[in-house]
């Protein structure tokens, strides 16, 4: 193989290899600290956003660069287990035990500090210090400790479209949804791969992304907890 050949190989196997790229995916990496990351649940009259359109048409001319739903909700629109938005507790830690996906022991939850500091954290590791501006509790875990969920099962046929978040080794903040159906395992590995620590599942089947840079539009929906990024 010719030596210039040879080493577009070795480029593009290593950017497949540590998951740079992977077509698999609708991947947005953000830094908190220089862009606004947020979560949303209600508008300015206390009804639930529940699609990514009505909280663009909220934001009205401030430019949505990035959205997606946030964790798992009740029938009612409400967030199931913690929600903190501007630092207030509007829904509860949960530590019950139960069936699916979010009781899939650990779960965890995904906050970001007043000092706009991501942290991915085991349920039972959560504590608010009251210098946290946002939280979502969702599970299960996806990556604990750079290891993934013992449960999870390599060639699951337990395939669906999921979404989740992890924080990267330079602490930026990665959103990952699978494009087609896909196991716990092998969504989990793809985190692992981008060097993730910790990563936390958010939802499945449901899962919507609104990225317009990368041409992946999707702004319908009715959830509660939605994430958003503006500049």
């Amino acid at each position: 193989m010719h030596r210039k050949a040879f080493l577009l190989y070795l480029l593009f196997a290593g950017i497949f290899v540590f998951g740079q790229e992977d077509n698999r995916f609708v991947t947005y990496k953000v830094n908190p600290k220089k862009q606004q990351l947020k979560m949303y649940w209600k508008d300015d009259k206390h009804q639930p956003f529940q699609s990514i359109q009505n909280l663009k048409n909220w934001l009205g001319t401030q430019t949505l660069l990035f959205a997606m739903n946030g964790g798992m909700y009740k029938t009612d629109n409400s967030p199931q287990g913690l929600f903190i938005e501007d630092k207030k507790t509007l829904s509860p830690l949960d530590t019950t035990s139960g069936n699916g996906n979010f009781y899939l022991k650990p779960n965890g939850v995904f906050y970001l500090t007043t000092d706009n500091n991501p942290v991915i954290c085991k349920t039972e590791n959560f504590t608010d210090n009251g210098k946290i501006k946002y939280a979502t509790q969702s599970g299960p875990m996806l990556v604990i400790d750079g290891q993934i969920h013992p449960a999870f099962k390599q060639g699951s046929a337990n395939l669906n479209i999921r979404n989740g978040v992890g924080i990267l080794p330079n602490n930026e903040v990665v959103f990952v949804m699978s494009k087609k159906e896909i196991n716990l395992y092998d969504f989990a590995s793809y985190f692992k791969e981008l060097g993730c620590r910790n990563a936390l599942y958010l939802d499945g089947f449901v899962s919507r992304t609104y990225l317009p840079e990368k041409n992946w539009i999707q702004t319908d929906g009715s959830f509660a907890v939605i994430i958003g990024v503006t500049p």
